[in-house]
């Protein structure tokens, strides 16, 4: 009997209390993953052209002639820009492949666009080896056009198409699965573990996103905001499958999760996935996109942007210049940490593996020796050895006694607190309830660029 890899992870990991000793840890992948922080979605197909966010499967191929389509061009915006990965829709529910599968006709082959001998999934990655960016794709599992989906014939199908995209297209760093299903295919199922199996066989060093991992979750919205409680482990049953957990528990995880799951905060830069002229107006302003940074990498989240190209095939000006913006604040807000040698060189290494040991009820003081001035407060725990934090307190020195800046649950791979402009010689940390010692890697103090505060 074919091994039920989701049943394994079950029991491979030992669950455990507040008492326990052994908390769940992150695989090699998992926390390379995590500190990429911000990563981009490109949703691409018949849809773009059509208007559509959900195609129905029986659009044309003649439709899709993106005639500037540029992958060098967009990766490179995604590089200057700050993204560490690229993940294409190879495949959205309209079963329209962006490379020539030899298991359908209804891909690029029988498009205009490069004559049908184009190949758009080789473009991305090619372009994004070239400016080194890491490369992931999107297979969708629902396929609108494919006869055989409803029937168990379709699990073969789908594996099919999903390893020419594990073999024929170098390193994979992220496959994203998801477990939406047509109205009347209820009954369809994913065969998730040999789907798994497979991405395990071909890339073993890619990440695998589901509701239900195996390696990392849904954040259960596409608001772009992680829970201000953040936890990197949950709880899975082996009835569990994508599209069947709890949003609010995806969003705030479990203290108790015996899993390692750390969640994922995937968004548009539009209101739709997909391109669509008459939003041109409404996409999200550079002031926005940081508040979306703030609210996933600064909860302990990555953020996954989508930006969608347009009918030619290019980012549109407006959504690029948004882009540009949103690095510009950041590079700007946090080009200087006003702690670096002022305190001890542990905690603004920029090294996880290096730490300090707080223990619960005992303040940990900062001492700049001079007064800074800071409204930007970043820190990191040493998630390679867990997530330990629960509660603590922030607070500064305001000449004469301490003065509270933020109560606080989770830290995990990152916590950021925008706080008014604070002048101080000293500020502490007190935990104030943890799974164990928490061993604090990093800390920031910084000052929110203009552009920031003037555009939110």
């Amino acid at each position: 009997m074919k091994k039920n890899i989701l049943a394994a992870l079950l029991l491979s990991t030992v669950a455990f209390s507040s008492f326990a000793q052994e908390l769940p840890k992150p695989t090699v992948r998992q926390l390379e993953w995590q500190q990429l922080e911000t990563t981009a979605f490109i949703h691409f197909t018949v849809n773009t052209f059509t208007g559509k966010e959900w195609g129905d499967g029986t659009e044309s191929p003649s439709i899709f002639d993106p005639v500037d389509f540029d992958a060098r061009a967009m990766i490179r915006t995604l590089k200057e820009t700050g993204f560490e990965m690229a993940i294409i829709t190879a495949k959205h529910h309209d079963g329209f492949c962006l490379w020539p599968s030899a298991y359908t006709e209804h891909s690029v082959k029988n498009s205009p666009w490069r004559n049908g001998k184009g190949d758009m999934v080789k473009e991305i990655e090619e372009a994004c080896r070239e400016y080194g960016v890491k490369f992931g794709f999107y297979l969708s599992p629902w396929d609108r056009h494919n006869p055989a989906y409803g029937t168990p014939a379709y699990n073969a199908y789908y594996k099919n198409q999903l390893k020419e995209l594990l073999t024929n297209y170098g390193e994979v760093a992220e496959v994203w699965f998801d477990g939406a299903k047509g109205e009347n295919a209820k009954d369809m199922q994913y065969d998730f573990d040999g789907y798994w199996q497979m991405v395990r066989e071909l890339q073993p060093g890619a990440v695998m996103f589901s509701d239900v991992g195996p390696d990392v979750r849904w954040v259960g919205n596409e608001t772009g905001n992680a829970g201000e409680t953040c936890w990197s482990t949950i709880n899975v049953t082996a009835e569990n499958a994508p599209g069947k957990m709890s949003p609010s528990y995806l969003n705030i995880g479990d203290p108790e999760g015996a899993l390692w799951l750390p969640a994922e905060t995937d968004v548009s830069i539009r209101p739709g996935w997909f391109y669509h002229e008459e939003e041109d107006s409404k996409v999200k302003t550079g002031p926005e996109l940081v508040e979306l940074y703030y609210k996933s990498v600064g909860r302990n989240s990555l953020l996954l942007l989508n930006i969608p190209p347009n009918k030619r095939g290019v980012f549109s000006e407006i959504d690029k210049q948004s882009l540009y913006e949103f690095r510009s604040i950041l590079n700007e807000t946090f080009r200087e940490n006003f702690a670096t040698e002022k305190i001890n060189k542990t905690l603004t290494d920029k090294e996880l593996s290096s730490y300090v040991t707080l223990k619960t009820g005992k303040p940990y003081v900062l001492d700049f020796k001079k007064s800074i001035s800071f409204d930007r407060v970043a820190l990191q725990e040493n998630i390679a050895e867990g997530q330990r934090n629960a509660e603590a307190l922030l607070e500064y020195w305001d000449g004469k006694s301490w003065k509270e800046l933020s109560r606080f649950t989770t830290i995990g791979h990152k916590r950021l607190f925008r706080l008014p402009l604070v002048s101080t010689t000293k500020v502490r940390v007190t935990v104030q309830k943890a799974k164990l010692p928490v061993q604090l890697s990093e800390v920031g103090f910084y000052k929110a660029s203009a552009k920031e505060e003037q555009g939110i």
